[in-house]
């Protein structure tokens, strides 16, 4: 399987959503996000309690912004936030929109993406929004928490008569239902939470005000008191800006020294969305002791250091066998088992028969892309973190299974038609009766010649569209293998036109013609 590129632009963007209780809501939402190219999900989390979701996706330069914005606009649709209630702060349906640049782009390109989607959040769905972190344009409005205070109740009261409350796109007044949004780019974002064994939310508040950098606590570190109904517990909610600056081992000690000291115990901690490796790696360091520690002790980073250097002497290797002479049309490397299954097949392509030609290619093409988008549904749903759309992954496999069987059947039917044609046209026409036989003869067998590359390319026009439907929907790192099975299956297609046309001159039936051509239009070409 092929990968992402690290040099390929990558954003990530974790919004929140002020709905955690409706599975149906959130997952209205995570498909509108998916609904367009270079999308694609990589976590989703629902809390009760918090009446919140987040959904962490990634994207392109050019995609993500509009994913977003998708997700703004299904939020406004399916949640009234004038109904909300929940532990967690919260201003607007899609409460908070943050960017994260992760590969081959700057914090300053998201803030660009930030203002752009604040402006078109304001235009298109009459939300107003307020530019925050890296993107904020008042210094008052770096900190999340000075946006969102007095929560959607109390800016919805002050925003008229306050002009520090006004937003940085539209006018001074909320959405009826859908509030305000808030929109920024920032560096990684760790959400973290520590229970404590007490329902008492004062104590959690008391510890989170110690530790949180705007009380001259912990630097980077933003924490609340919460209080969890379902468990009947408290907790102390975090968000750790900047976790090689205050680690998750810090806070963690920190959080179970106060509470010692107020006669209460640590019962777990939990993480919200996504961490990255070397966050887990510190805590673990810390807590173990670990005076030898290296990166390279980790088994996951040696493997990727060592598939790394792999793949750079397979280059250069490659590199150098291009540059170098062959011999006899003789292979360097030696025959593996997937080219012995196909090398039979090119042979006879290769030879100087007319069969099997285009037609027949074009058709092991078509399959080879359904074959393609087989494998990336099938790797897919091994995700649990794409459980959501496994019902949609399952049903495309299974059509792109039949596609690929018919496809493959019409690699052998493709030079058979071709052999009939070439048998009428070897038909005596000495007589006229003889020369009606033939002519009919030649008619009958072009109209089946320009059949079978006519379904090949119906086929692989509908190959296609399965491939289309799985962007978004399926693993990251298959995106190259959706874009080599979409760029196959679009030749099969055009092959298929072609053959189709190399046959069409030798029938002079209008009807069948029109027919043909009615069946072209549907598949987006003309005669």
């Amino acid at each position: 399987m092929c990968y992402i590129s690290p040099m390929q632009t990558l954003i990530e963007c974790v919004p929140n959503f002020s709905e955690g209780r409706e599975p149906a809501v959130v997952d209205a939402i995570a498909q509108a996000i998916l609904a367009g190219p270079d999308v694609y999900l990589l976590d989703r989390e629902m809390d009760a309690d918090h009446n919140r979701c987040v959904i962490t996706f990634v994207g392109t330069r050019e995609s993500v912004g509009e994913a977003a914005l998708r997700g703004i606009g299904k939020a406004a649709e399916l949640i009234d936030l004038s109904k909300h209630q929940g532990a967690h702060p919260r201003l607007g349906a899609a409460d908070v929109v943050p960017f994260v640049p992760i590969s081959g782009v700057s914090l300053e390109d998201c803030v660009h993406i930030a203002e752009w989607v604040a402006e078109e959040t304001w235009h298109r769905f009459r939300i107003p929004t307020y530019l925050y972190e890296a993107a904020a344009r008042k210094p008052e409005r770096v900190n999340l928490e000075n946006i969102r205070r007095g929560q959607f109740e109390g800016v919805r009261s002050e925003i008229g008569n306050n002009p520090h409350r006004h937003p940085d796109f539209g006018e001074a007044a909320l959405h009826p239902t859908a509030g305000a949004t808030v929109v920024g780019a920032r560096k990684f974002l760790i959400a973290y939470n520590i229970i404590l064994n007490t329902p008492d939310i004062e104590p959690a508040k008391a510890i989170a005000k110690k530790i949180r950098a705007s009380s001259g606590g912990f630097p980077c570190v933003k924490a609340m008191g919460v209080d969890l109904k379902s468990r009947n517990l408290a907790q102390v909610s975090m968000n750790l800006t900047d976790f090689e600056t205050t680690s998750m081992a810090k806070v963690f000690e920190a959080v179970e020294l106060e509470a010692a000291a107020l006669g209460l115990q640590v019962v777990g901690s939990e993480i919200v969305g996504l961490v990255p490796r070397k966050a887990l790696e510190s805590a673990a360091v810390h807590f173990l002791k670990v005076e030898n520690f290296r990166p390279e002790l980790v088994v996951e980073n040696r493997l990727e250091q060592v598939l790394e250097n792999r793949n750079t002497k397979l280059e250069t290797r490659n590199s150098n066998f291009v540059q170098s002479p062959i011999a006899n049309n003789q292979a360097l490397m030696p025959q593996g088992p997937l080219r012995a299954m196909v090398d039979e097949y090119v042979k006879k392509v290769a030879d100087p028969t007319p069969t099997p030609g285009g037609g027949s290619v074009a058709a092991l093409a078509g399959a080879l892309a359904a074959g393609l988008g087989e494998m990336v549904c099938g790797v897919s749903m091994k995700r649990k973190s794409l459980a959501a759309h496994h019902p949609a992954l399952e049903a495309a496999c299974a059509r792109l299974a039949g596609l690929r069987g018919r496809l493959m059947e019409l690699v052998d039917l493709d030079p058979q038609s071709y052999e009939a044609l070439m048998r009428a046209f070897k038909l005596p026409k000495s007589s006229e009766s003889e020369q009606s036989v033939r002519n009919l003869a030649i008619e009958d067998a072009s109209k089946e010649a320009s059949m079978v590359p006519l379904e090949t390319a119906e086929l692989a026009a509908a190959v296609a569209h399965e491939i289309a439907s799985l962007t978004g929907i399926t693993i990251p790192q298959a995106a190259s293998d959706l874009s080599v099975a979409a760029n196959m299956a679009e030749s099969a297609r055009r092959g298929g036109v072609e053959n189709v046309r190399a046959n069409k001159s030798a029938i002079p039936d209008v009807s069948w013609h029109k027919s043909v051509e009615a069946r072209l239009e549907k598949i987006g070409t003309r005669e």
